[in-house]
């Protein structure tokens, strides 16, 4: 086991050096910069010139690419980010004060998605055919057919018809920035249980889907016919052995649940006003403020690598055979 940890450590290291060098090419790829955008659109006013050229030095904007990368990377090993030239503010800031939202949204979010996904699955391919698993089916198709931005609309005009209540952000704007309580607790719920729902139904539906499919091949083997001649009751039977080693592909989705906390929610979170990192991920790109959308899109190919190392550990933990891959 240490040697396969071992082993998987190393390729993250070379995989993550590979990934940023690919990274800030692809962000240098459009013409120009940032820079260049603001000169443009003052008319190279004295100030705005003399201020670009600043930044420009301070950033090697100026210099050859590998000079560039080495200041991006050596930064980022050191904790500095870098500066978003748009919102003139340092990148790890910017990101800080968003990553707490994202994290608690997208988790609540995950929590739901798998505690729902995992039972109706089994339920599904157990009681394969019946009402219930044909009412699951038509509800996963349906959450896989509707995109999430229109499902959020809906839910915000039906809330809004009903109730009269107007969705979006996470919190009442008197609440926004009081000290967590009671009160901005349920504040909380009130206002994020719309996004979370939206967040959770493409995911649950795809992993229902997964976990049902997996499990009826598993129930079809002849390990599990041996297992119910020893005498072993059904559903001990099914959770000690089928379900363990249906779980595989799910448990492999992990690597892709990290960088959800930042991409997936792009839409959602414009539909919703949500403060997550989506959102400017989306302005950075639009703006070419290099340094934000660069550090945002490396976390991600972090999470990722991290994720799917987290998946690999629990694949060979239970399933013994993943060692040897």
């Amino acid at each position: 086991m240490l040697r396969f940890i071992v082993g998987r450590v190393t390729g993250m290291i070379v995989v993550l050096f590979v990934t940023s060098i690919v990274l800030f090419a692809i962000i240098q790829l459009p013409a120009g910069d940032y820079l260049s955008t603001m000169l443009a659109e003052n008319q190279g006013s004295g100030g705005s010139a003399e201020f670009a050229d600043r930044l420009r030095q301070l950033y090697r904007l100026d210099q050859p690419f590998i000079v560039q990368y080495l200041g991006w990377i050596g930064g980022i090993v050191q904790g500095d980010l870098g500066y978003s030239f748009e919102l003139k503010r340092p990148v790890a800031e910017l990101i800080g004060s968003r990553l707490g939202t994202s994290l608690l949204v997208e988790g609540i979010a995950v929590i739901v998605m798998w505690g729902f996904a995992v039972p109706i699955g089994i339920y599904s391919a157990v009681r394969l055919y019946s009402i219930g698993d044909y009412t699951f089916t038509i509800l996963g198709f349906l959450g896989l057919a509707i995109p999430n931005f229109l499902l959020g609309l809906l839910i915000m005009y039906f809330t809004f018809v009903t109730t009269g209540q107007l969705l979006g952000g996470l919190f009442s704007p008197q609440l926004a920035d009081a000290p967590w309580s009671l009160a901005k607790l349920m504040d909380f719920i009130a206002h994020a249980w719309a996004p979370i729902l939206v967040i959770a139904t493409g995911g649950m539906a795809y992993l229902i889907r997964v976990m049902r499919a997996n499990l009826i091949d598993e129930l079809k083997k002849p390990y599990v016919d041996f297992a119910r001649l020893r005498g072993l009751s059904e559903w001990r039977l099914i959770l000690k052995y089928p379900v363990r080693i249906a779980l595989n592909p799910l448990i492999s989705s992990i690597g892709y649940v990290l960088p959800s906390l930042i991409s997936s929610s792009i839409i959602v979170s414009v539909v919703f006003n949500l403060p997550t990192p989506g959102p400017m991920l989306l302005r950075a790109l639009m703006a070419q403020d290099m340094y934000l959308a660069g550090a945002l899109v490396l976390l991600m190919a972090t999470l990722t690598i991290i994720g799917t190392f987290i998946s690999d550990i629990i694949l060979a933990a239970v399933d013994p055979r993943i060692r040897l891959a």
